[in-house]
Parts: structure tokens; sequence; C-alpha cells
């Protein structure tokens, strides 16, 4: 999948990345490609940047460390990231419903 598919929908991504505790940039790409069974195989020049525009909105928070000897960066999800996530899954519920309606003849609502 090519990142240009995934406008809107990002940030969403590194948020459930990070649900399950901090992560560091890379470790969050290695997230998402084993989660979507390598579907999902997105460059640092695409993460980055998104993870930067998070945590200056208050979704998620960084912190330096220092591992084997090399700085990286570890990022965590704020409370405020915790309720962003809740609302962007929800969103997306209500996206994917009403694409298969449109594109597939599901019946809306969806009943699932």
């Amino acid at each position: 999948m090519k990142a240009d598919q995934l406008k809107g929908h990002l940030d969403a991504l590194l948020l459930a990345a990070l649900e399950d505790g901090p992560r560091h940039g890379y470790a969050v790409m290695e997230a998402l490609r084993e989660s979507t069974g390598g579907q999902l195989e997105l460059p640092t020049g695409t993460i980055y940047p998104a993870l930067h525009r998070l945590e200056a909105a208050g979704l998620i928070a960084g912190s330096w460390s220092v591992v084997a000897g090399r700085r990286r960066r570890c990022y965590t999800l704020t409370g405020a990231g915790e309720d962003a996530l809740l609302r962007r899954r929800a969103d997306w519920r209500n996206f994917a419903a009403v694409m298969s309606a449109a594109l597939e003849g599901t019946p809306w609502p969806n009943p699932a």
C-alpha cells in the first residue's frame, strides 16, 4: 500500500501503533508492518514528520533515551492522544460503513 493512499488516516495508524506502550520511531514502523502482515511499508520520511506533528499537537509525548550508545526518541500516547484515537476509530468505522454501502451494496446502516 502506498503512503499517498493513507491520506487522512496516517495519524490514526500512528496513534494505534503507540496504544500498547512507548515505542521509538523505527519500532512504530515495525508495529505497523507487523500488524498489517507487511502491507504497510511506510518510509521514515512519512513516519517521522507525522510523529513530530502529533507531538506538537499534544497527542503523543516524546523523550530521549540512549540504547546501546545511540540516542533515540521514544513516543507514548498522552491522554489527549487516547481520546483522539477513540474518536478516529469511531470515524473510521463510520467511513468504512459508508464506503461499503456505496461500493459494495452493503445495507446502510451497516448491521455489523
